[in-house]
């Protein structure tokens, strides 16, 4: 059996388990998924022993993503945006990937948003929004991050090729000509509010909110009745897992089952 998990503390909330031994048993997969909660300051313990165990793969969530790009070899990706989510055990090498950009970039994908050439702007310029950042850049797209603290948008911006650095106060400004919009934020997770003000959304933007709880925020709810596009947070959530799925395992992922078993869980 080929033992993949997760580890973060807390991890009791997540939806990974579900999602990933669903994909298993679809393709019939001698696999499991499990969860593992170290302490704090315990993740290089963690590791040791996992490998130690023969397991193959591990997602990587709060608090650790940081602290795993000093533990495994990251690619270069996870380096640009200096966190790991994902770690590959199978080879003599344990190495670091972060799936949250191509996540983010499947999902609008998916929902047949073109992304070379276009403007996007990414609201906030923490862990997710430093993903989405550079997987916008890499996808051909025209980068603006607005933050609320302005310095930190401005510091991401510098690394990322193009990208310019914003206040919130800009947003209206920023999206008048924008063609797509990521909220990076957890604004609308736990109140019903948005970090765009409705009047600066329009028909021409797609607008993905990586906030999937509720699948329908209220910054989703302005965009669609402003004519735009929306995605919701899962297909981000979804299409994380299906890169780690199938970088460990070289399968196709399942899509279409991971995300019913996901959105049945929400």
């Amino acid at each position: 059996m080929q033992v993949y998990g997760l580890v973060g503390n807390p991890v009791g909330h997540s939806l990974s388990p579900p999602m990933h031994e669903a994909a298993y048993d679809e393709l019939g997969l001698d696999a499991r998924y499990v969860t593992f909660e170290p302490d704090p300051d315990a993740l290089a313990a963690a590791l040791r022993g996992a490998d130690a165990l023969g397991i193959r793969g591990l997602n990587v969530t709060i608090p650790f993503k940081r602290d795993a790009l000093e533990l495994v070899e990251p690619d270069a990706l996870a380096a640009r945006i200096g966190a790991v989510n994902t770690v590959d055990l199978s080879g003599a090498e344990a190495t670091g990937h972060n799936t949250d950009a191509a996540g983010a970039i499947r999902a609008l994908r998916d929902h047949d948003v073109a992304l070379d050439g276009a403007d996007a702007v990414v609201v906030g310029a923490g862990g997710a929004g430093r993903a989405v950042a550079f997987g916008l850049s890499d996808a051909g797209a025209s980068v603006s991050v607005a933050n609320r603290t302005v310095v930190t948008a401005r510091d991401l911006a510098d690394e990322v090729p193009g990208a310019a650095g914003h206040d919130l106060v800009a947003l209206p400004d920023l999206l008048a000509d924008a063609d797509v919009l990521v909220n990076a934020t957890s604004v609308g997770m736990e109140e019903d509010a948005s970090p765009v003000p409705a009047e600066a959304l329009h028909g021409d933007l797609a607008v993905l909110d990586a906030v999937y709880r509720p699948l329908e925020t209220r910054l989703l709810r302005d965009a669609r009745e402003a004519g735009a596009r929306t995605v919701d947070g899962a297909w981000m959530l979804l299409y994380q897992g299906v890169e780690a799925f199938e970088r460990w395992t070289g399968e196709r992922a399942p899509v279409d089952v991971m995300n019913e078993t996901l959105r049945s869980r929400l």
